[in-house]
């Protein structure tokens, strides 16, 4: 009986441990799912001689080595700042360690320890990065066997709502982490465009846009993500023209979002004063100038250059924004207070679906011609718990960990979703469960 260690049961990690489960006594796995509240576990999870609902807390070092020390392989889930300490335990006790979360420089300082231990940190395992990195580089591969040379990648990924469940004037609802969607963008984009580096800083991140156009599912416009340079080298293309990774919604959203960050409310960096007594109405007021001949209404249509009955206005009233609604909460930042305002009208709900959306745009030459690729992808949530931002964060998760269990992945070291090893496998599993990409090619 193999043991498979969860860390982390937030709603990104059920199709994960569904997976799991459904394959577990075919292959003898014993699974463990650890959060910090037993209750939720007991809620979501029913009984099941093949799994074990631990209340876990990360501050108890003890119960974390006694945990990963029992494991066969540990899937953490966690937040990505905690993934340090769990690789530090999976180093102590030599085991196999999966993550969703990008590689970060105190991640890949641990790769010669890891190597030197005999196991495999497999992180980037998720939908971006994940599925991006498979599908990507099973292209790449694929084009630079045939010959050709690839002068532009591009990839876009969107975490939306169903068209069915798109019933408010911002076309958005939060599929994933609300925080780090308010924070989505901070710091400088990094791109190369052509042959010229492109550096977009935060504030004009938003205004900085393109179409995307997917089939069947309309258009939507990709502003870029924060750093693509890293991965020209990380795909093998340190030599392209144009590598661009960025994120998709629908259009009208980033212009709207972007009076946001312009105000400041995105800032995250101090405290509000006497957050609690504030109203949701005072709290866009504050950063705007003083002026008791204006209402607020029309010093933010003055602010961002419309009319007080315009779009935008509208948008931000059905946010209820300038109602008198008490914050009630002490010691917000900006960005925090902001999120409270959108999950009372962002959550998702319980009749509500996702969308998940991801393209890849690829030009290259070959045999003299210029061609054109196009690879989609369409994942749709059921409920929501089986969300499809639920399957394409936890689904790869679930495929990488039975690999690595039945011996098929035996790369070690801090590693990425980049190898045939790791994306053949996958990519094809994927597919059963109707995880597909489409391709659309044309020869110019």
């Amino acid at each position: 009986m193999k043991n498979i260690l969860i860390l982390g049961a937030g709603r990104s990690a059920f199709s994960l441990i569904e997976n799991l489960l459904q394959n577990a006594e075919s292959n003898q796995w014993h699974v463990s799912i650890c959060d910090m509240s037993l209750p939720y576990l007991n809620e979501r999870y029913a009984d099941n001689p093949f799994l074990t609902k631990v209340k876990f807390s990360l501050e108890n070092d003890s119960q974390l080595s006694e945990l990963v020390s029992k494991s066969d392989i540990v899937i953490s889930m966690l937040p990505a700042r905690f993934h340090q300490k769990v690789a530090k335990s999976c180093l102590q006790h030599s085991k196999n360690m999966l993550t969703a979360s990008y590689v970060s420089p105190e991640m890949e300082a641990m790769d010669a320890e890891a190597k030197k231990k005999g196991i495999l940190f497999l992180n980037e395992m998720g939908l971006d990065p994940g599925i991006d990195h498979l599908s990507a580089m099973k292209i790449i591969d694929e084009l630079k066997a045939e010959g050709a040379e690839i002068t532009s990648f591009a990839s876009f990924t969107g975490g939306l709502v169903a068209p069915e469940s798109d019933n408010n004037p911002w076309n958005y609802k939060f599929t994933w982490n609300p925080r780090n969607v308010v924070l989505a963008g901070k710091g400088t984009a990094q791109y190369i465009q052509k042959g010229q580096f492109k550096y977009i800083p935060y504030h004009r991140l938003f205004s900085t846009i393109q179409t995307i156009e997917i089939d069947g599912c309309g258009e939507f416009e990709g502003y870029p993500n924060r750093d693509s340079l890293s991965y020209r080298p990380i795909y093998g293309l340190e030599r392209i023209p144009t590598m661009l990774r960025g994120t998709l919604r629908k259009p009208g959203f980033c212009k709207s979002w972007n009076h946001f960050i312009q105000l400041g409310m995105t800032d995250d960096s101090y405290k509000l004063e006497n957050s609690e007594e504030m109203t949701y109405r005072n709290f866009i007021n504050t950063f705007l100038p003083y002026n008791i001949d204006k209402t607020v209404e029309k010093k933010v249509a003055d602010f961002i250059g419309e009319s007080v009955d315009g779009v935008e206005i509208e948008k931000l009233k059905w946010l209820g924004i300038f109602e008198e609604t008490k914050i009630g909460t002490p010691d917000l930042s900006p960005a925090q207070a902001l999120q409270q305002i959108l999950e009372a009208k962002w959550t998702l709900a319980e009749t509500d679906k996702d969308m998940i959306v991801m393209q890849h745009l690829f030009e290259y030459e070959k045999g003299g011609k210029s061609h054109n690729l196009k690879s989609s992808l369409v994942i749709m949530g059921e409920d929501t718990d089986n969300t499809a931002m639920a399957k394409g964060v936890g689904l790869p998760l679930a495929i990488g960990c039975k690999l690595v269990l039945n011996g098929k992945i035996n790369l070690k070291g801090v590693q990425r979703p980049i190898q045939p090893s790791i994306y053949e496998p996958v990519l094809e599993e994927l597919e059963k469960l109707g995880i597909k990409f489409v391709e659309k090619e044309e020869v110019n």
